[in-house]
Protein backbone atom coordinates (compact mmCIF):
# COMPACT_ATOMS: atom_id res chain seq x y z
CA UNK A 1 0.00 0.00 0.00
CA UNK A 2 1.27 3.48 -0.83
CA UNK A 3 0.40 6.82 0.74
CA UNK A 4 -2.29 7.60 -1.82
CA UNK A 5 -4.04 4.26 -1.19
CA UNK A 6 -3.94 4.83 2.56
CA UNK A 7 -5.49 8.27 2.10
CA UNK A 8 -8.37 7.07 -0.07
CA UNK A 9 -9.17 4.29 2.40
CA UNK A 10 -9.01 6.81 5.24
CA UNK A 11 -11.43 9.13 3.44
CA UNK A 12 -13.88 6.27 2.94
CA UNK A 13 -13.53 5.25 6.59
CA UNK A 14 -14.39 8.83 7.53
CA UNK A 15 -17.63 8.82 5.51
CA UNK A 16 -16.27 10.80 2.54
CA UNK A 17 -17.32 8.99 -0.62
CA UNK A 18 -17.54 11.84 -3.17
CA UNK A 19 -14.50 13.62 -4.61
CA UNK A 20 -14.86 16.58 -6.97
CA UNK A 21 -11.68 16.63 -9.04
CA UNK A 22 -9.45 18.52 -11.41
CA UNK A 23 -6.14 16.65 -11.16
CA UNK A 24 -2.70 17.14 -12.67
CA UNK A 25 0.60 15.28 -12.92
CA UNK A 26 1.48 15.57 -9.23
CA UNK A 27 -1.75 13.79 -8.30
CA UNK A 28 -1.50 10.77 -10.64
CA UNK A 29 -0.82 8.28 -7.84
CA UNK A 30 -3.83 9.61 -5.94
CA UNK A 31 -5.91 9.33 -9.13
CA UNK A 32 -4.78 5.71 -9.45
CA UNK A 33 -5.75 5.09 -5.82
CA UNK A 34 -9.19 6.58 -6.38
CA UNK A 35 -9.56 4.30 -9.40
CA UNK A 36 -8.49 1.21 -7.47
CA UNK A 37 -10.73 1.66 -4.42
CA UNK A 38 -14.45 0.95 -4.74
CA UNK A 39 -16.89 3.25 -3.01
CA UNK A 40 -15.53 6.67 -4.02
CA UNK A 41 -17.51 8.63 -6.62
CA UNK A 42 -15.21 10.91 -8.62
CA UNK A 43 -16.72 13.87 -10.49
CA UNK A 44 -14.65 15.95 -12.89
CA UNK A 45 -14.98 19.73 -13.07
CA UNK A 46 -13.42 21.70 -15.92
CA UNK A 47 -12.29 24.50 -13.62
CA UNK A 48 -11.20 24.36 -10.00
CA UNK A 49 -13.81 26.95 -8.96
CA UNK A 50 -16.43 24.51 -10.22
CA UNK A 51 -14.82 21.77 -8.13
CA UNK A 52 -14.77 23.79 -4.89
CA UNK A 53 -18.24 25.27 -5.43
CA UNK A 54 -19.70 21.83 -6.09
CA UNK A 55 -18.15 20.57 -2.86
CA UNK A 56 -19.87 23.46 -1.09
CA UNK A 57 -23.28 22.58 -2.56
CA UNK A 58 -22.79 18.93 -1.69
CA UNK A 59 -21.84 19.69 1.90
CA UNK A 60 -24.77 22.03 2.46
CA UNK A 61 -27.31 19.41 1.37
CA UNK A 62 -25.62 16.14 2.42
CA UNK A 63 -24.68 17.41 5.87
CA UNK A 64 -21.18 15.93 5.56
CA UNK A 65 -18.01 16.95 3.72
CA UNK A 66 -16.96 16.06 0.22
CA UNK A 67 -13.33 15.94 -0.89
CA UNK A 68 -11.73 17.96 -3.65
CA UNK A 69 -8.63 17.10 -5.65
CA UNK A 70 -6.68 20.14 -6.88
CA UNK A 71 -3.38 20.54 -8.72
CA UNK A 72 -0.60 22.38 -6.87
CA UNK A 73 -0.68 26.05 -5.90
CA UNK A 74 -2.20 27.49 -9.10
CA UNK A 75 -4.97 24.88 -9.12
CA UNK A 76 -5.82 25.65 -5.50
CA UNK A 77 -5.72 29.37 -6.28
CA UNK A 78 -8.25 28.87 -9.09
CA UNK A 79 -10.67 27.43 -6.54
CA UNK A 80 -10.20 30.02 -3.80
CA UNK A 81 -13.27 32.15 -4.59
CA UNK A 82 -15.73 29.38 -3.88
CA UNK A 83 -13.69 28.13 -0.94
CA UNK A 84 -14.15 31.65 0.43
CA UNK A 85 -17.92 31.28 -0.06
CA UNK A 86 -17.89 27.85 1.58
CA UNK A 87 -15.95 29.17 4.55
CA UNK A 88 -18.43 32.01 5.05
CA UNK A 89 -21.29 29.52 4.81
CA UNK A 90 -19.81 27.07 7.33
CA UNK A 91 -19.43 24.17 4.90
CA UNK A 92 -16.98 21.41 5.68
CA UNK A 93 -14.65 20.43 2.81
CA UNK A 94 -11.49 18.28 2.67
CA UNK A 95 -9.14 19.64 0.00
CA UNK A 96 -6.43 17.31 -1.26
CA UNK A 97 -3.84 19.47 -3.03
CA UNK A 98 -0.98 17.79 -4.84
CA UNK A 99 2.49 19.28 -4.88
CA UNK A 100 5.92 18.52 -6.27
CA UNK A 101 7.90 15.71 -4.65
CA UNK A 102 9.69 17.06 -1.59
CA UNK A 103 13.16 16.65 -3.14
CA UNK A 104 12.03 18.40 -6.36
CA UNK A 105 11.00 21.68 -4.70
CA UNK A 106 14.60 22.90 -4.49
CA UNK A 107 14.77 23.20 -8.29
CA UNK A 108 12.00 25.80 -8.51
CA UNK A 109 10.15 24.13 -11.40
CA UNK A 110 7.47 26.20 -13.16
CA UNK A 111 4.58 25.04 -10.92
CA UNK A 112 6.50 25.49 -7.68
CA UNK A 113 4.46 27.77 -5.44
CA UNK A 114 3.77 28.62 -1.83
CA UNK A 115 0.91 26.13 -1.60
CA UNK A 116 0.68 26.47 2.17
CA UNK A 117 0.46 30.26 1.94
CA UNK A 118 -2.29 30.05 -0.67
CA UNK A 119 -4.18 27.47 1.41
CA UNK A 120 -3.96 29.54 4.57
CA UNK A 121 -6.07 32.29 2.98
CA UNK A 122 -9.20 30.12 3.15
CA UNK A 123 -8.40 27.13 5.37
CA UNK A 124 -9.40 26.60 8.99
CA UNK A 125 -6.95 23.68 9.10
CA UNK A 126 -3.91 23.06 6.89
CA UNK A 127 -1.12 20.50 6.92
CA UNK A 128 1.58 19.24 4.54
CA UNK A 129 2.31 15.52 4.75
CA UNK A 130 5.98 14.96 5.53
CA UNK A 131 6.19 11.28 4.56
CA UNK A 132 4.06 8.59 2.97
CA UNK A 133 3.62 6.89 6.36
CA UNK A 134 2.06 10.09 7.77
CA UNK A 135 -0.50 10.56 4.99
CA UNK A 136 -3.30 8.45 6.47
CA UNK A 137 -3.06 10.10 9.90
CA UNK A 138 -2.92 13.53 8.25
CA UNK A 139 -6.00 12.68 6.19
CA UNK A 140 -7.86 11.50 9.30
CA UNK A 141 -7.03 14.78 11.06
CA UNK A 142 -8.29 16.72 8.01
CA UNK A 143 -11.61 14.84 8.13
CA UNK A 144 -12.03 15.57 11.83
CA UNK A 145 -11.32 19.25 11.21
CA UNK A 146 -13.77 19.45 8.29
CA UNK A 147 -16.51 17.83 10.40
CA UNK A 148 -16.01 20.23 13.31
CA UNK A 149 -19.18 22.27 13.85
CA UNK A 150 -20.54 24.00 11.84
CA UNK A 151 -18.09 22.82 9.15
CA UNK A 152 -14.53 23.84 8.32
CA UNK A 153 -12.24 24.06 5.32
CA UNK A 154 -9.43 21.52 5.81
CA UNK A 155 -6.57 21.44 3.30
CA UNK A 156 -4.08 18.59 3.10
CA UNK A 157 -1.06 19.21 0.86
CA UNK A 158 0.19 15.95 -0.63
CA UNK A 159 3.72 16.02 -2.09
CA UNK A 160 4.00 13.51 -4.93
CA UNK A 161 6.56 11.29 -3.19
CA UNK A 162 4.34 10.97 -0.10
CA UNK A 163 1.63 9.63 -2.41
CA UNK A 164 3.80 6.99 -4.06
CA UNK A 165 5.90 5.99 -1.03
CA UNK A 166 5.05 3.05 1.26
CA UNK A 167 2.31 3.32 3.90
CA UNK A 168 1.04 1.14 6.73
CA UNK A 169 -2.70 1.42 6.15
CA UNK A 170 -5.70 3.69 6.72
CA UNK A 171 -6.46 5.56 9.94
CA UNK A 172 -9.93 5.88 11.48
CA UNK A 173 -10.74 9.60 11.91
CA UNK A 174 -11.49 10.78 15.43
CA UNK A 175 -14.89 12.22 16.24
CA UNK A 176 -14.86 16.02 16.12
CA UNK A 177 -15.22 17.85 19.42
CA UNK A 178 -18.83 18.62 20.35
CA UNK A 179 -19.86 22.26 19.97
CA UNK A 180 -20.03 24.30 23.15
CA UNK A 181 -23.44 24.85 24.73
CA UNK A 182 -24.64 28.20 26.06
CA UNK A 183 -24.22 28.99 29.72
CA UNK A 184 -26.97 29.99 32.13
CA UNK A 185 -26.12 33.68 31.79
CA UNK A 186 -26.70 33.62 28.03
CA UNK A 187 -30.06 31.87 28.47
CA UNK A 188 -31.13 34.32 31.18
CA UNK A 189 -30.24 37.36 29.03
CA UNK A 190 -32.15 35.93 26.06
CA UNK A 191 -35.23 35.24 28.22
CA UNK A 192 -35.23 38.80 29.50
CA UNK A 193 -34.93 40.13 25.96
CA UNK A 194 -37.81 37.95 24.73
CA UNK A 195 -40.10 39.49 27.33
CA UNK A 196 -40.11 42.63 25.21
CA UNK A 197 -42.13 40.76 22.57
CA UNK A 198 -42.18 42.24 19.09
CA UNK A 199 -39.41 44.64 20.04
CA UNK A 200 -37.08 41.62 20.07
CA UNK A 201 -35.67 39.73 17.11
CA UNK A 202 -34.46 36.16 17.33
CA UNK A 203 -31.70 36.35 14.72
CA UNK A 204 -30.97 32.89 13.28
CA UNK A 205 -28.00 31.84 11.18
CA UNK A 206 -26.30 28.71 9.84
CA UNK A 207 -27.97 25.33 10.51
CA UNK A 208 -30.54 26.99 12.78
CA UNK A 209 -32.53 27.88 9.63
CA UNK A 210 -33.50 24.30 8.83
CA UNK A 211 -34.99 21.19 10.39
CA UNK A 212 -36.09 20.92 14.01
CA UNK A 213 -34.16 24.02 15.05
CA UNK A 214 -36.31 26.24 12.88
CA UNK A 215 -39.48 24.68 14.28
CA UNK A 216 -38.32 25.28 17.86
CA UNK A 217 -37.49 28.89 16.99
CA UNK A 218 -41.04 29.20 15.66
CA UNK A 219 -42.45 27.93 18.96
CA UNK A 220 -40.41 30.55 20.83
CA UNK A 221 -41.58 33.31 18.49
CA UNK A 222 -45.28 32.49 18.67
CA UNK A 223 -45.12 32.12 22.46
CA UNK A 224 -43.23 35.34 23.17
CA UNK A 225 -44.24 37.59 20.27
CA UNK A 226 -40.63 37.96 19.14
CA UNK A 227 -39.89 38.08 15.43
CA UNK A 228 -37.65 35.68 13.52
CA UNK A 229 -34.92 37.19 11.35
CA UNK A 230 -31.92 35.94 9.43
CA UNK A 231 -28.89 37.44 7.67
CA UNK A 232 -29.21 38.59 4.08
CA UNK A 233 -27.41 35.49 2.72
CA UNK A 234 -27.71 32.01 4.19
CA UNK A 235 -26.15 28.66 3.40
CA UNK A 236 -29.50 26.86 3.59
CA UNK A 237 -32.98 27.91 4.62
CA UNK A 238 -35.89 25.45 4.69
CA UNK A 239 -38.97 27.41 3.72
CA UNK A 240 -42.34 27.31 1.98
CA UNK A 241 -45.51 25.44 2.97
CA UNK A 242 -45.36 23.66 6.31
CA UNK A 243 -42.24 25.55 7.39
CA UNK A 244 -41.67 28.46 9.75
CA UNK A 245 -41.15 31.73 7.88
CA UNK A 246 -38.11 33.82 8.74
CA UNK A 247 -37.70 37.41 7.60
CA UNK A 248 -34.46 38.19 5.79
CA UNK A 249 -32.30 41.29 6.16
CA UNK A 250 -32.52 43.36 2.95
CA UNK A 251 -29.38 44.06 0.93
CA UNK A 252 -29.88 47.83 0.35
CA UNK A 253 -28.72 49.71 3.43
CA UNK A 254 -31.69 52.09 3.58
CA UNK A 255 -34.18 49.22 3.39
CA UNK A 256 -32.32 47.26 6.05
CA UNK A 257 -32.18 50.24 8.42
CA UNK A 258 -35.92 50.75 8.02
CA UNK A 259 -36.73 47.05 8.49
CA UNK A 260 -34.71 46.76 11.70
CA UNK A 261 -35.49 50.21 13.12
CA UNK A 262 -38.04 49.12 15.74
CA UNK A 263 -35.94 46.52 17.56
CA UNK A 264 -34.74 47.20 21.08
CA UNK A 265 -33.12 43.78 21.50
CA UNK A 266 -31.62 41.19 19.16
CA UNK A 267 -30.78 37.66 20.28
CA UNK A 268 -28.13 36.07 18.05
CA UNK A 269 -28.36 32.31 17.45
CA UNK A 270 -25.47 31.19 15.28
CA UNK A 271 -25.32 34.53 13.49
CA UNK A 272 -23.40 37.79 13.68
CA UNK A 273 -25.10 41.13 14.19
CA UNK A 274 -26.19 42.48 10.78
CA UNK A 275 -23.90 44.91 8.99
CA UNK A 276 -23.94 46.51 5.56
CA UNK A 277 -22.40 44.47 2.76
CA UNK A 278 -20.24 47.48 1.77
CA UNK A 279 -19.48 50.90 3.17
CA UNK A 280 -21.25 53.88 1.58
CA UNK A 281 -20.68 57.61 2.04
CA UNK A 282 -22.79 59.01 4.90
CA UNK A 283 -24.40 55.64 5.72
CA UNK A 284 -23.77 53.46 8.78
CA UNK A 285 -22.03 50.10 8.62
CA UNK A 286 -24.05 48.71 11.54
CA UNK A 287 -27.67 48.06 10.57
CA UNK A 288 -29.25 47.82 14.02
CA UNK A 289 -30.50 50.95 15.80
CA UNK A 290 -27.75 52.61 17.87
CA UNK A 291 -29.51 51.83 21.15
CA UNK A 292 -30.40 48.22 20.26
CA UNK A 293 -29.07 45.69 22.76
CA UNK A 294 -27.36 42.63 21.23
CA UNK A 295 -27.38 39.33 23.15
CA UNK A 296 -25.25 36.39 21.97
CA UNK A 297 -27.08 33.15 22.72
CA UNK A 298 -24.65 31.17 20.54
CA UNK A 299 -21.86 32.02 18.14
CA UNK A 300 -21.72 30.17 14.79
CA UNK A 301 -19.35 27.58 16.29
CA UNK A 302 -21.61 26.78 19.27
CA UNK A 303 -24.54 24.39 19.63
CA UNK A 304 -27.63 26.17 18.31
CA UNK A 305 -29.88 23.13 18.69
CA UNK A 306 -29.18 22.82 22.41
CA UNK A 307 -29.48 26.58 22.85
CA UNK A 308 -32.89 26.84 21.17
CA UNK A 309 -34.22 23.86 23.13
CA UNK A 310 -33.04 25.32 26.45
CA UNK A 311 -34.45 28.72 25.54
CA UNK A 312 -37.82 27.27 24.55
CA UNK A 313 -38.00 25.39 27.84
CA UNK A 314 -37.01 28.50 29.80
CA UNK A 315 -39.86 30.58 28.32
CA UNK A 316 -42.37 27.70 28.39
CA UNK A 317 -42.73 27.50 24.61
CA UNK A 318 -42.14 23.81 23.90
CA UNK A 319 -45.87 23.03 23.75
CA UNK A 320 -46.72 26.04 21.61
CA UNK A 321 -47.68 25.38 18.01
CA UNK A 322 -45.20 26.96 15.60
CA UNK A 323 -46.68 29.27 12.95
CA UNK A 324 -46.39 27.24 9.75
CA UNK A 325 -46.58 28.78 6.29
CA UNK A 326 -49.64 27.89 4.22
CA UNK A 327 -49.38 26.94 0.57
CA UNK A 328 -51.02 29.45 -1.77
CA UNK A 329 -52.06 28.32 -5.24
CA UNK A 330 -51.21 31.08 -7.71
CA UNK A 331 -51.97 31.54 -11.37
CA UNK A 332 -49.38 31.81 -14.10
CA UNK A 333 -48.53 35.31 -15.37
CA UNK A 334 -48.91 36.47 -18.96
CA UNK A 335 -47.51 39.22 -21.17
CA UNK A 336 -44.05 40.74 -21.24
CA UNK A 337 -41.50 38.90 -19.15
CA UNK A 338 -40.05 40.63 -16.07
CA UNK A 339 -38.40 39.57 -12.83
CA UNK A 340 -41.63 39.49 -10.81
CA UNK A 341 -43.34 37.28 -13.39
CA UNK A 342 -40.38 34.90 -13.26
CA UNK A 343 -40.76 34.76 -9.48
CA UNK A 344 -44.51 34.14 -9.79
CA UNK A 345 -43.93 31.26 -12.20
CA UNK A 346 -41.24 29.77 -9.97
CA UNK A 347 -43.64 29.93 -7.01
CA UNK A 348 -46.44 28.29 -9.00
CA UNK A 349 -44.45 25.47 -10.61
CA UNK A 350 -41.77 24.65 -8.03
CA UNK A 351 -42.09 20.95 -7.10
CA UNK A 352 -42.24 19.64 -3.54
CA UNK A 353 -38.84 19.61 -1.82
CA UNK A 354 -37.05 21.44 -4.61
CA UNK A 355 -33.58 22.78 -3.91
CA UNK A 356 -33.42 26.40 -5.06
CA UNK A 357 -29.99 27.86 -5.81
CA UNK A 358 -30.21 31.65 -5.67
CA UNK A 359 -27.52 33.68 -7.40
CA UNK A 360 -30.07 35.95 -9.05
CA UNK A 361 -28.58 39.02 -7.32
CA UNK A 362 -30.42 42.22 -8.35
CA UNK A 363 -32.88 40.32 -10.58
CA UNK A 364 -34.07 38.31 -7.59
CA UNK A 365 -34.82 41.17 -5.23
CA UNK A 366 -38.49 40.12 -4.90
CA UNK A 367 -37.96 36.36 -5.05
CA UNK A 368 -37.98 35.94 -1.28
CA UNK A 369 -41.36 37.61 -0.84
CA UNK A 370 -43.04 36.12 -3.92
CA UNK A 371 -42.03 32.51 -3.19
CA UNK A 372 -42.68 32.50 0.56
CA UNK A 373 -45.92 30.50 0.19
CA UNK A 374 -44.66 28.04 -2.42
CA UNK A 375 -44.37 24.29 -1.87
CA UNK A 376 -41.77 23.22 0.72
CA UNK A 377 -38.21 23.71 -0.50
CA UNK A 378 -34.63 24.45 0.55
CA UNK A 379 -33.08 27.78 -0.47
CA UNK A 380 -29.29 28.07 -0.92
CA UNK A 381 -27.60 31.46 -1.36
CA UNK A 382 -24.19 32.95 -2.02
CA UNK A 383 -22.66 33.47 1.42
CA UNK A 384 -19.28 35.06 0.79
CA UNK A 385 -20.19 37.54 -1.95
CA UNK A 386 -17.73 36.01 -4.45
CA UNK A 387 -19.87 35.60 -7.57
CA UNK A 388 -19.81 32.45 -9.65
CA UNK A 389 -21.17 30.11 -6.98
CA UNK A 390 -24.55 29.29 -8.59
CA UNK A 391 -23.80 26.66 -11.28
CA UNK A 392 -21.29 24.73 -9.14
CA UNK A 393 -23.55 24.93 -6.07
CA UNK A 394 -26.40 23.46 -8.10
CA UNK A 395 -24.11 20.69 -9.33
CA UNK A 396 -23.05 19.66 -5.83
CA UNK A 397 -26.57 19.86 -4.42
CA UNK A 398 -27.86 17.60 -7.20
CA UNK A 399 -25.14 15.04 -6.46
CA UNK A 400 -26.03 15.11 -2.75
CA UNK A 401 -29.81 14.80 -3.26
CA UNK A 402 -30.56 12.91 -6.49
CA UNK A 403 -34.24 12.48 -5.56
CA UNK A 404 -34.83 16.24 -5.35
CA UNK A 405 -35.11 18.67 -8.27
CA UNK A 406 -32.57 21.49 -8.29
CA UNK A 407 -33.74 24.86 -9.62
CA UNK A 408 -30.90 27.33 -10.18
CA UNK A 409 -31.86 31.00 -10.50
CA UNK A 410 -28.80 32.63 -12.01
CA UNK A 411 -27.79 36.11 -13.11
CA UNK A 412 -26.06 36.15 -16.48
CA UNK A 413 -22.88 38.00 -15.52
CA UNK A 414 -21.96 35.84 -12.53
CA UNK A 415 -22.97 32.70 -14.41
CA UNK A 416 -20.13 33.29 -16.85
CA UNK A 417 -17.58 32.82 -14.06
CA UNK A 418 -18.31 29.09 -13.76
CA UNK A 419 -20.12 28.22 -16.98
CA UNK A 420 -18.14 24.96 -17.12
CA UNK A 421 -20.35 23.51 -14.38
CA UNK A 422 -23.01 22.92 -17.04
CA UNK A 423 -20.67 20.38 -18.67
CA UNK A 424 -20.42 18.46 -15.40
CA UNK A 425 -24.21 18.54 -15.04
CA UNK A 426 -24.54 17.06 -18.52
CA UNK A 427 -21.85 14.43 -17.97
CA UNK A 428 -23.40 13.28 -14.68
CA UNK A 429 -26.99 13.67 -16.01
CA UNK A 430 -27.96 15.77 -12.99
CA UNK A 431 -31.53 16.99 -12.53
CA UNK A 432 -30.78 20.72 -12.61
CA UNK A 433 -33.01 23.32 -14.24
CA UNK A 434 -31.18 26.63 -14.66
CA UNK A 435 -32.92 29.96 -15.27
CA UNK A 436 -30.64 32.68 -16.60
CA UNK A 437 -31.77 36.25 -15.92
CA UNK A 438 -30.49 37.67 -19.19
CA UNK A 439 -30.39 41.43 -18.68
CA UNK A 440 -26.98 41.69 -20.40
CA UNK A 441 -25.45 43.74 -17.61
CA UNK A 442 -23.67 43.66 -14.30
CA UNK A 443 -26.85 45.20 -12.93
CA UNK A 444 -25.64 45.03 -9.35
CA UNK A 445 -22.69 47.27 -10.25
CA UNK A 446 -25.04 49.76 -11.87
CA UNK A 447 -26.99 49.83 -8.62
CA UNK A 448 -23.79 50.19 -6.58
CA UNK A 449 -22.67 53.17 -8.69
CA UNK A 450 -25.86 54.94 -7.70
CA UNK A 451 -25.39 53.80 -4.11
CA UNK A 452 -22.05 55.59 -3.81
CA UNK A 453 -23.50 58.75 -5.34
CA UNK A 454 -22.54 58.46 -9.04
CA UNK A 455 -25.83 59.13 -10.82
CA UNK A 456 -24.59 59.60 -14.39
CA UNK A 457 -21.69 57.27 -15.23
CA UNK A 458 -19.85 58.02 -18.45
CA UNK A 459 -19.29 55.73 -21.45
CA UNK A 460 -16.18 54.01 -20.06
CA UNK A 461 -17.94 53.21 -16.79
CA UNK A 462 -21.03 51.95 -18.65
CA UNK A 463 -18.83 49.72 -20.80
CA UNK A 464 -17.49 48.05 -17.67
CA UNK A 465 -21.01 47.18 -16.50
CA UNK A 466 -22.86 46.22 -19.71
CA UNK A 467 -22.60 42.73 -21.22
CA UNK A 468 -23.19 43.78 -24.82
CA UNK A 469 -21.30 44.08 -28.11
CA UNK A 470 -21.69 41.11 -28.44
CA UNK A 471 -24.68 39.85 -26.44
CA UNK A 472 -24.20 36.61 -24.55
CA UNK A 473 -26.04 33.72 -26.23
CA UNK A 474 -26.85 31.42 -23.32
CA UNK A 475 -28.73 28.91 -25.46
CA UNK A 476 -25.65 28.32 -27.60
CA UNK A 477 -23.34 28.37 -24.57
CA UNK A 478 -25.40 25.73 -22.79
CA UNK A 479 -25.68 23.51 -25.86
CA UNK A 480 -21.93 23.77 -26.30
CA UNK A 481 -21.62 22.26 -22.79
CA UNK A 482 -24.05 19.46 -23.64
CA UNK A 483 -27.11 20.95 -21.92
CA UNK A 484 -30.39 21.37 -23.80
CA UNK A 485 -31.56 25.00 -23.69
CA UNK A 486 -34.24 27.37 -24.95
CA UNK A 487 -35.00 31.08 -24.83
CA UNK A 488 -38.10 32.76 -23.36
CA UNK A 489 -39.11 36.31 -24.26
CA UNK A 490 -42.67 36.27 -22.90
CA UNK A 491 -44.23 35.09 -19.66
CA UNK A 492 -46.21 32.44 -21.52
CA UNK A 493 -43.05 31.02 -23.11
CA UNK A 494 -41.26 31.01 -19.76
CA UNK A 495 -44.20 29.22 -18.10
CA UNK A 496 -44.07 26.45 -20.70
CA UNK A 497 -40.30 26.06 -20.64
CA UNK A 498 -40.05 25.95 -16.85
CA UNK A 499 -42.74 23.25 -16.73
CA UNK A 500 -40.79 21.24 -19.31
CA UNK A 501 -37.46 21.75 -17.55
CA UNK A 502 -38.78 20.70 -14.15
CA UNK A 503 -40.47 17.58 -15.54
CA UNK A 504 -37.62 16.12 -17.59
CA UNK A 505 -34.60 14.13 -16.44
CA UNK A 506 -31.17 15.69 -16.68
CA UNK A 507 -30.11 19.33 -16.98
CA UNK A 508 -32.02 22.01 -18.84
CA UNK A 509 -31.39 25.75 -19.20
CA UNK A 510 -33.78 28.62 -19.89
CA UNK A 511 -32.51 31.99 -21.01
CA UNK A 512 -35.10 34.47 -19.71
CA UNK A 513 -34.71 37.63 -21.79
CA UNK A 514 -35.48 40.77 -19.78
Amino acid sequence: MNGADSLVKTLLAGGIDVCFTNPGTSEMHFVAALDANDGMRCILGLHENVVTGAADGYGRMAGRPAATLLHTGPGLANGLSNLHNASKGGTGIVNIVGDHATYHLQYDAPLTADVAGIADAVSDWRRTSESSRHVAADGAAAITAARTHPGQIATLILPADTAWGPADGPVEPAMPPPPAVPGDAAIKAAVEALRRGSKTALFLGGPNLSGDRLEIAGRIAVHTGARLWSPMSNARTDRGAGRVTVERTPYPVDQALEALADFSDVVLVGAAAPVAFFAYPDKPSRLLPPDCRVHVLTTPTEDGAAALTRLAEAVGAMKSEPPLTQFEETGLPTGDLDIDKIAATVAALMPDEAIVIDESLTSGRNLDRLTANARPHSWLQICGGSIGIGPPLATGAAVACPARRVLALQSDGSGMYTLQALWTQARENLDVTTVIYSNRAYAILQMEMRGVGVEAPGPKARDMMELQRPDLDWVSLARGMGVEAARAETAEAFNDLLAVGLARRGPFLIEACL
